[in-house]
């Protein structure tokens, strides 16, 4: 149960608390990693998947708040991890539940939420009201705050308020440097089977070279899977060395932060695979960045989408009998293309039924579209893997 809503006293028992950029004190129970973290409050509302959701880097500089409210029965193992963890790279700093961590009981499971959490550095705080924190957020917008956990139960408030105060917040911050690979590299594994693992990339041709501004390994699964060879390349990689690689098309990646931000390097370089008519297929930050690269502008949401239920419908042209369909699909991302601001050049493909927000783009007369959403889905449905399909199968 909730030790208590917000309240500047600190009840008995409450080793953990989530200080918000106005002063509001929520307290809990600590768990995972001790210490502070400062970021931005969002929540998903996926009722499997809490690992991946906590390894994307896409949540970089983020504490997620879930509402599904039992958490860790799943337990953690070495292969639902979204990232490469082992090499530091960044992603959530902490989350927020109602109910204390759940013991394991999952046959794959390795060892216990709470224990890897530790490992993975991150804070975890249970006891909380976690639908009046959501209620919160969707009123009022994603609040910075800080999230602290202290066994002996001893904190500074006034300097954790202070801390969430002077965080300058996502808006305008470039973090796909920050979580991106620092070299290229060959991408080796295949799609997870039950009882086998992860596959081993066979395929040859095509080759697609993936931009990692922040991207989930089970993308570049999923191209295996779609039948390519990959080559993954740091965020910041020029026009030239991607040339260099041969490559049959690029992938945009999913990632962290402003997209406006990031595009200040990253959309020269789309504008030049543009001009050279080479195939390009973005992903979340990347769909948004290939939406500037084309004209169009990105805004900040009042809350965001994250979760694995969010219903995109197709809209537009060239979708055949299919037009109309919707697709049930996984999301995370707080910023979004502005669809008022797409040019004649761009055609919007994909629409929130949530909120008619932007989901998906296809540049006129290029081979070039892009997807809000995670077709990849893990966690969430797989209705959308026909895109990988879609964008491998059309470079012949």
């Amino acid at each position: 149960m909730a030790l208590s809503a917000s309240t500047p006293a600190q009840p008995k028992g409450a080793t953990g608390c989530l200080v918000l950029a106005d002063g509001t004190v929520i307290w809990g129970r600590g768990f995972g990693a001790g210490g502070a973290a400062v970021g931005e409050v969002c929540f998903n509302t996926a009722m499997t998947g809490y690992q991946e959701v906590m390894t994307d880097p896409s949540y970089a500089a983020q504490i997620v708040t879930f509402t599904f409210p039992h958490i860790g029965n799943v337990g953690a193992n070495a292969e639902d991890i979204e990232s490469a963890f082992q090499n530091g790279v960044e992603s959530a700093v902490g989350c927020v539940v109602r109910e204390d961590v759940t013991e394991p009981s999952n046959f794959r499971s390795l060892e216990r939420f709470t224990e890897w959490m530790v490992a993975a550095g991150k804070i975890g705080l249970s006891g909380v009201d976690t639908r009046a924190l959501t209620r919160r957020i969707r009123k009022a917008g994603a609040p910075n705050a800080v999230i602290a956990h202290d066994p002996e139960g001893n904190f500074d408030i006034p300097a954790l308020v202070e801390r969430a105060r002077e965080w300058a917040g996502l808006e305008g911050m470039d973090l796909a440097s920050r979580v991106s690979r620092e070299k290229s590299e060959e991408w080796k594994g295949g799609h997870w089977t039950l009882g086998a693992g992860y596959g081993e990339a066979g395929s040859e041709k095509p080759h697609v070279v993936a931009l990692d501004y922040g991207s989930k390994d089970n993308i570049f699964r999923n191209l295996v899977r779609a039948g390519a060879k990959v080559t993954v390349v740091p965020a910041r990689a020029s026009f030239e060395e991607i040339m260099e690689l041969a490559p049959d098309g690029v992938f945009l990646s999913n990632g962290p932060g402003d997209p406006a931000a990031t595009g200040e390097y990253a959309v020269p370089v789309i504008r030049q695979l543009l001009d050279a008519d080479v195939p390009i297929f973005g992903i979340c930050l990347g769909h948004q960045m290939l939406a500037i690269a084309a004209g169009a502008k990105t805004i900040k949401m009042h809350q965001g989408h994250r979760g694995a239920n969010h219903p995109v419908q197709r809209v537009g042209t060239g979708w055949g009998e299919t037009s109309g369909l919707v697709e049930i699909t996984s999301m995370n991302h707080g910023f979004a293309v502005d669809a008022d601001t797409l040019p004649e050049t761009v055609e919007q493909t994909h629409v929130s039924l949530f909120d008619g927000t932007n989901c998906g783009i296809a540049i006129k007369g290029k081979r070039a579209f892009g997807v809000q959403y995670h077709p990849e889905a893990s966690p969430g449905p797989q209705d959308s893997f026909y895109l990988f399909e879609k964008f491998v199968g059309g470079l012949g």
